[in-house]
């Protein structure tokens, strides 16, 4: 089977292109750093099947990143039968710049000219004709978003893989030519393969290269002192590249016919925009009322404010089935609409096979691990599917529109000031879909410092699945105490996650993890609409994967669940009200008082380990902390909710009235299972992208210590105010100690030292 490679700059639509050509459900974000590793698919509308490989976007061949070097060493060793270079075509000059380095390389390539219906909407136009004869390449005009052109592409790339080529550039009569002949011919005479494109690397004097060519380097070396330059010196690197975009503006550009323009149309749309969204002091600002309108959306039951506006049942529809799902009063969000009736249908059905069961003459033991042990908890999770697509489905809008790109922009000016870059709050942003992704992205971050302190922070930003534990806390907390809206316990619970990742990162970036900011060099993209395709194959790929993960993990932990809060440790079945004689008790009981700080170990009341189980099941998966209340639920007498099937809110809300706890313990579990350990897939991805297995074991602790300082710091200053003094000093103190240990005042600290004598 023949192999395509896809190689172009961040953001010029490779991935849309991968996604069209192989139907793959591969993530297509409008922003830079989203493909980190290269995907491979198939395109079957050829004569014959041919393999799709998406290679990581870079700006050029140089081993400047990661992603780079993935790129350069595919091409180089697999060899591919064809390189398709997407290319901006709104940017052209300078995606170009892509394509003369490939074209140095002894590979067949096939020049694509994507997002060509923008150009032509800005009323500009590219003879592709005229750009083929220069540069020597097929070009094909296309727009991958709207399936344009794409079956002349293939057509194009699989007739000029079936011709083989020889690298040639753009190079040839400047500065360093003969430096570079000379170079070719050392290393052709050493078999090396692709010797074009190493002379040109061995005359940058690429790292890479002068390491794999030692001796070749030592003659790029005594060129520079017979070599001067009036402007860039001996600067090979510097030369190389200007040269490039002169022969490309010389040579290429004239393929561009740009629209004339009047003073008032020379700022484009996307500039206007920026003007209001980057702005220096409102940028921030509006970033957080974004956010919030999202989760308002999302998570409101009283999404207009307009309560008492409306008719008594106009919305509630009092008396019937479906009493309070479109509001009570106020009109919910479409979220909670969307949650309640998936909420009423699982409980009806729940209560349905329940008596159905009990009218067989159902033993009750089975009858409770059917309903309660596998139902309860499995429905107590999907009943928030609805929610975490919507917050899923807002948060891609906002990605593929760029404006996420925008948010890492704003956010560089200020990381910059504390030793981090824009570039690491990609992968954070990413960790509100999914942490294993998201550490995986971090691949795209030069400093290893840097990477590290990022990897450690991604599980801050809570995840689809933590998602059911934020919104079921919340909903209990609106539900019994009638303190605030759901919507803004969530949105809270987000920033406290966001804060403590930020402080946490530039703590760890001005003592245990320094190092220099690299640069961050980003163009920001034009402002899209989002595709529909796209936006609805990501969420549907997102509901198969929490669907698999219900009915594998989840399902097994529930089953695990019910039977040791069934049984004693002697093996005699317990019926619901002498749960606290379970397993799962005694082990809750033990190791509760380790909680007591947070406000959910011993000073809750005989039914209160049932938090602490929580939280150690959530270890597994995060969505476990929802499923052991909701198996747990049914079985604990509150008298706040009885004789039916408890789900989501409910179970939490059933928990809350029968342990006692308050408030600030409330938003202290939220804050513990937010801030600690990952579920176990996300632990796996952090032991495999850390650079050494010390820095994984001072992870797991970085995360147990940081979740419990925050949740008791949380729950004591909630319960006794004046506590945020001590707190207050503590950090202090912290600070003061940080700036001396920068400014060297620690070192020389010597403590006394203390002698023993040896009475006789």
């Amino acid at each position: 089977m023949k192999k395509f490679a896809l190689a172009g700059n961040p953001n010029s639509g490779k991935t849309t292109l991968f996604n069209l050509l192989t139907g793959s459900t591969a993530h297509v974000g409008n922003w830079p750093g989203v493909t980190v590793d290269k995907r491979e698919g198939v395109y079957k509308k050829l004569s014959e099947p041919v393999a799709i490989i998406d290679l990581p976007g870079i700006y050029s061949l140089s081993p400047y990143t990661p992603e780079e070097v993935i790129s350069r060493n595919y091409i180089l060793d697999e060899k591919p039968d064809c390189v398709i270079n997407i290319v901006d075509a709104t940017n052209l000059e300078r995606n170009l710049y892509l394509t003369t380095q490939l074209m140095e390389i002894d590979v067949p390539v096939i020049v694509a000219l994507n997002m060509i219906d923008e150009v032509e909407k800005a009323g500009d136009s590219i003879d592709a004709a005229k750009l083929e004869s220069k540069i020597g390449l097929p070009v094909v005009k296309i727009s991958a978003l709207k399936n344009q052109g794409i079956e002349e592409l293939m057509r194009r790339g699989l007739e000029a893989s079936k011709h083989p080529r020889k690298g040639t550039t753009v190079l040839e009569g400047g500065k360093l030519t003969h430096l570079i002949g000379d170079c070719k011919i050392a290393l052709e005479g050493a078999g090396v393969d692709n010797a074009l494109f190493h002379a040109i690397k061995l005359a940058e004097m690429d790292e890479l290269e002068v390491k794999m060519h030692p001796k070749s380097a030592g003659m790029v070396e005594e060129f520079k002192k017979t070599f001067s330059d009036d402007v860039f010196g001996s600067d090979f690197e510097a030369i190389v590249a200007d040269s490039r975009y002169k022969y490309i503006a010389h040579n290429y550009s004239s393929a561009l016919t740009k629209k004339h323009k009047s003073g008032k149309d020379k700022m484009s749309v996307s500039d206007k925009i920026d003007r209001v969204l980057t702005h220096k002091v409102w940028g921030i600002p509006i970033f957080l009322v974004i956010l919030f309108a999202v989760f308002h959306l999302t998570f409101s039951e009283n999404l207009l404010w307009i309560g008492a506006a409306l008719p008594e049942g106009w919305v509630s529809l009092p008396g019937t089935a479906f009493e309070g799902v479109f509001g009570d009063g106020g009109i919910n969000s479409p979220g909670v609409i969307i949650f309640n009736l998936l909420d009423l249908a699982t409980s009806s059905l729940s209560g349905a096979l329940g008596d159905a069961m009990s009218a067989a003459g159902v033993a009750d033991w089975a009858t409770g691990l059917v309903v309660d042990g596998i139902f309860g908890g499995l429905f107590a999770v999907l009943s928030f599917l609805p929610q975490i697509l919507l917050l899923f489905l807002f948060f891609s809008i906002l990605e593929d529109s760029g404006y996420m790109a925008r948010v890492a922009f704003i956010l560089d000016r200020i990381f910059r000031k504390f030793g981090l870059s824009g570039r690491a709050f990609m992968p954070m942003i990413m960790g509100f879909g999914c942490s294993v992704p998201a550490m995986v992205n971090t691949r795209t971050l030069a400093d290893e410092n840097e990477r590290v302190a990022t990897i450690r922070v991604i599980p801050f930003f809570s995840c689809g699945a933590k998602l059911p534990i934020l919104t079921a806390i919340a909903g209990g907390i609106a539900q019994i105490s009638g303190l605030g809206n759901a919507d803004l316990i969530t949105y809270g619970m987000y920033l406290l996650g966001i804060v403590v990742a930020i402080v946490s990162v530039l703590i760890m970036r001005n003592t245990t993890m320094k190092g220099e900011t690299p640069p961050f060099i980003m163009e920001l993209p034009s402002y899209r609409t989002p595709q529909f395709r796209s936006l609805m194959m990501l969420l549907w790929d997102k509901t198969k994967h929490f669907i698999k993960k219900a009915f594998t993990i989840i399902l097994a932990s529930t089953i695990v669940i019910w039977f040791i809060s069934h049984f004693s440790f002697n093996w005699k079945y317990l019926p619901d009200e002498n749960m606290n004689d379970s397993i799962l008790a005694g082990i809750g009981q033990f190791i509760r008082p380790l909680f007591t700080p947070m406000g959910f170990g011993s000073q809750l009341n005989d039914w209160g380990w049932v938090f602490v189980v929580a939280a150690i099941t959530g270890l597994i998966a995060k969505e476990n902390v929802i499923a052991t209340f909701g198996t747990l639920a049914a079985c604990i007498t509150s008298g706040f909710v009885a004789d039916e099937a408890l789900e989501g809110v409910d179970s939490v809300a059933n928990m809350i009235s029968a342990t006692g706890i308050g408030v600030p313990a409330l938003i202290a579990f939220i804050a513990f299972n937010m801030l600690t350990i990952p579920c176990f897939a996300a632990v796996a991805t952090a032991k495999a992208e850390m650079p050494s297995k010390k820095k994984f074991n001072n992870t797991l602790i970085f995360w147990v210590v940081t979740s419990y300082m925050a949740a008791s710091m949380i729950y004591l200053i909630g319960e006794w105010w004046w506590t945020a003094f001590i707190w207050a000093v503590l950090w202090a103190a912290a600070i003061v100690l940080i700036v001396l240990y920068n400014k060297g005042k620690l070192q020389n600290l010597r403590l006394p030292k203390l002698s023993f004598k040896k009475r006789s």
